[in-house]
């Protein structure tokens, strides 16, 4: 039997450098009637910290979105829903690099071994498949922000949690989210954390966030609750570090020996769209 992995995902960047976005939360999250009062025990200076749902987003948020550089690892795992009905579970690691205003590195491993590479330098962003020596490029200066955007509207690709790297994601989260409860104090990892459960127009969310001075993201919970199925999508972050040493050699692309420099799929003509429409099997597809 065939496994469904992610429609569509051979045709995309001719067609294997999308990166999956998939995820989730549960439909109804265990709201409890009262929230405990908060104190840090994480960091050795003491915090005031808020114990309201909306004002620790925002902390978060606005935390990741003036901080000038960090990287970061995430472990992922996304529910696909197969024609049976039945859903599978595929999974994904990335360590993500981020120097602002102009440089992000984010480099995918996926649970069958393929990988992936996307890099902006300020200038241009690239998208490497190593596994097949084919990249894709294009120009787009103007920062991290514009070039996020460009990448997820324009291009058509898809970047997982991808409102977390941007600096307007304070914004966004505000915007985006309907409805926000807070769910407990808890440890998550071994860490104390605050259990956030969100609601968005399509997705469902659930985000713990660390305690303390430094108010990050250690698990979310993403379900996509109007998809068939509602499948999951679940990210670890692990392995913070909020001054990376970074040189612009990590963002910018030299193709190595051999590379072939492929369209995105968003800039081929119809005709190549309709004949890259049937996604690759490979022993199952994602």
């Amino acid at each position: 039997m065939k496994t469904t992995r992610h429609p569509g995902i051979g045709a995309a960047l001719c067609v294997t450098l999308l990166a999956i976005l998939a995820g989730c939360a549960e439909e109804k999250a265990a709201i409890r009637p009262e929230r405990p009062a908060v104190k840090s025990l994480v960091e050795e200076q003491a915090v005031e910290e808020p114990a309201d749902a909306d004002a620790i987003l925002m902390r978060m948020a606005e935390f990741l979105a003036k901080a000038p550089r960090y990287s970061m690892n995430i472990q992922e795992s996304y529910d696909t829903v197969q024609p049976s009905g039945q859903k599978i579970e595929f999974g994904e690691t990335r360590q993500v690099t981020v120097s602002r205003p102009n440089e992000l590195r984010v480099e995918a491993v996926h649970s069958d071994g393929d990988k992936h590479v996307v890099l902006y330098d300020g200038k241009d962003i690239t998208v490497f498949n190593p596994s097949r020596n084919v990249y894709a490029q294009v120009y787009k200066p103007g920062g991290i922000d514009a070039a996020v955007t460009y990448f997820l509207k324009d291009l058509n690709m898809r970047l997982p949690l991808a409102v977390l790297l941007v600096s307007r994601s304070p914004d966004e989260l505000k915007r985006r989210t309907q409805s926000l409860n807070y769910v407990e104090r808890t440890e998550i990892y071994g860490v104390p954390a605050h259990h956030l459960a969100g609601r968005t127009e399509t997705v469902d969310y659930q985000v713990w966030i660390k305690e303390g001075a430094q108010p990050l993201p250690l698990r979310m919970v993403l379900t996509y609750k109007n998809a068939e199925g509602q499948p999951q999508f679940r990210a670890h972050f692990s392995d913070w570090n909020l001054s990376p040493e970074v040189q612009d050699s990590q963002f910018a692309f030299t193709p190595p020996e051999g590379a072939r420099k492929i369209a995105f799929l968003a800039q081929l003509p119809q005709a190549a769209l309709q004949k890259g429409a049937a996604p690759e099997q490979t022993g199952g597809q994602k």
